[in-house]
């Protein structure tokens, strides 16, 4: 308490926005006063009702809810003091702290999404592993659309023009947005957020981060943080930054691919190679975990029904959960690396996931294939493509799927999965309400 009553004063910080992802990954919480805010963490004052982890992308609420409470309990925020950062976009000094969530007693919100990554954290803990991570974030730039009937357009960059065709790697390409990119670093730096390269992707407008890789939890926090500054980031050059699955009916979608590998706590070595570089058992069935119990983990990789429209062939997203060694057809690739950097990327994601969902999910998938000794099909050679398309086509059909995989439902926390299909379902009902300009242009005067 000392220390973040010390950080807030040291940078005479006026308020304080306490933030909590919501199942979508939305910043959710409340402002306040610096001095409040130090009130409030003193006193365990500072609280939210229980129903807003099981608020919809809509704002909506599956009430009655078999996850939440008929009486919507007080739950109280608990800043995390390692998260806490200036928010470099605002006039006056302000601070941002992520917060976990716990009931009065004490015990944890189960479906609070930072408690699910937790939750799966301290199944590697408990066998003395250590999940290492490294994102990779597509996002898009797009002019200002006040009207969703419209579609999306690119923006116009400092030549005075859109972009007309695609430009993956382009160095000019990506120059023609050096302003928005500029804020984006600088914003990042001022918070910490570790990122690392930026390249033009395939998309028009279409941009990728990596991020260097670490501990899971921290990384889940700057993906977190990072949506939010890009998207301030564009507005103050009066466009939008967007990380919708797929923006655009005739560009490639925007994926947020997962690297990820294991090390021993006690030795420092990565569980995936032996000393001499070769691929390990535990290797391979993590890979095989990956392979069985992705297709029931979408609706945490790919949560919206928009998601599913990325997923098509040669446009850079997987279809099927085949694996190959530096193969970007297939949804699990190995790069090529050292023993010692031996990791495997999860392709399947996309940008719209709520990271603490997606990391959590790719973990939880590696943990059951090292725990269950699964086997994985042999490597890909060549495109996947030719291959069966084996991922769920739409959101329904991935609920489906994860409510039939009991041992992924058992690690997730049943009360969690609960929560999920609500909250899903509830999206997914309200989308089927929406009558589509498709269905207006084909149908209205032809059936």
């Amino acid at each position: 308490m000392t220390d973040l009553a010390e950080w807030i004063r040291e940078r005479n910080i006026d308020e304080v926005e306490c933030v909590v992802p919501d199942m979508s990954g939305i910043a959710r919480g409340k402002i306040l006063p610096s001095s409040k805010f130090l009130k409030g963490v003193e006193e365990r004052n500072l609280r939210l009702p229980e129903g807003v982890f099981v608020q919809a992308v809509t704002g909506d609420f599956p009430l009655p809810s078999d996850a939440v409470n008929p009486a919507n309990l007080d739950i109280v925020l608990e800043p995390d003091v390692s998260t806490i950062r200036p928010v470099p976009w605002y006039e006056e000094p302000t601070a941002q702290v992520i917060c976990d969530a716990i009931y009065m007693e004490g015990e944890p919100v189960t479906f609070a999404t930072r408690n699910v990554l937790r939750r799966v954290l301290d199944l590697y803990e408990d066998k003395g592993w250590k999940p290492v991570v490294a994102p990779e974030l597509e996002f898009f730039l797009v002019k200002t659309n006040t009207d969703p009937d419209y579609p999306l357009e690119p923006p116009i960059g400092l030549s005075g023009r859109q972009e007309s065709g695609r430009q993956a790697y382009g160095i000019e390409a990506a120059n023609e947005f050096d302003p928005v990119v500029e804020d984006i670093y600088d914003y990042c730096e001022a918070q910490n957020i570790d990122i690392d390269t930026l390249t033009h992707e395939a998309g028009a407008a279409q941009m990728e981060i990596n991020f260097n890789h670490g501990d899971p939890m921290e990384l889940a926090d700057q993906v977190f943080l990072f949506k939010r500054t890009v998207r301030q980031a564009a507005l103050k050059h009066k466009i939008y930054a967007t990380f919708m699955a797929k923006p655009h009916q005739y560009e490639p979608g925007s994926s947020m691919h997962i690297h990820q590998s294991v090390i021993d706590t006690k030795t420092g070595r990565n569980l995936f190679a032996t000393k001499d570089g070769k691929d390990t058992r535990r290797f391979l069935n993590y890979i095989a975990g990956l392979q069985r119990f992705i297709p029931a983990a979408m609706p945490l990789l790919a949560p919206n029904v928009n998601s599913y429209r990325r997923l098509v062939p040669d446009l850079d997203a997987p279809i099927n959960v085949h694996w190959g060694r530096d193969n970007r057809t297939v949804g699990l690739r190995v790069p090529v690396s050292d023993g010692q950097s031996r990791r495997v990327e999860n392709r399947v994601a996309g940008a719209d996931a709520n990271p603490y969902l997606a990391i959590a999910a790719t973990l939880a998938c590696g943990y059951l294939g090292m725990m269950k000794k699964l086997k994985p099909t042999d490597p890909i050679e060549g495109s996947a493509y030719r291959l069966a398309f084996t991922l769920p086509r739409h959101l329904w059909d991935a609920l489906y799927k994860l409510n039939r995989a009991k041992p992924l439902k058992e690690l997730l926390g049943d009360p969690f999965v609960t929560a999920l299909n609500e909250v899903k379902n509830l999206e997914y009902e309200l989308y089927n309400r929406v009558i589509s300009s498709w269905e207006r242009e084909n149908l209205l005067l032809n059936v």
